[in-house]
């Protein structure tokens, strides 16, 4: 099973915030995930990036493969260097 972090669209119309989700490859962007692992706010000033480092670690280093926003996310927060390669 081929595991992914990735985004899950929340809240209304035009005003969207964010799930930061571990799910598997093949589910929809807002169905099924495994575990919620913080969040991600672009429309409040500023920018809220709440993200538990602990289980991200666990994640990234059991193999699951960031997007490329919640890649830049790690990075903002720090989490991504941290990681074991």
């Amino acid at each position: 099973m081929a595991t992914k972090i990735r985004l899950r669209r929340m809240g209304a119309k035009k005003a969207p915030f964010y799930r930061v989700v571990v799910a598997d490859s093949r589910s929809p962007r807002d169905g099924r995930f495994i575990e919620e692992i913080g969040y991600y706010n672009p429309i409040s000033e500023p920018t809220e990036i709440k993200i538990d480092e602990e289980k991200a670690l666990k994640w990234l280093n059991t193999g699951a493969e960031p997007s490329e926003t919640v890649k830049n996310l790690l990075k903002q927060t720090g989490i991504w260097a941290k990681r074991s390669k």
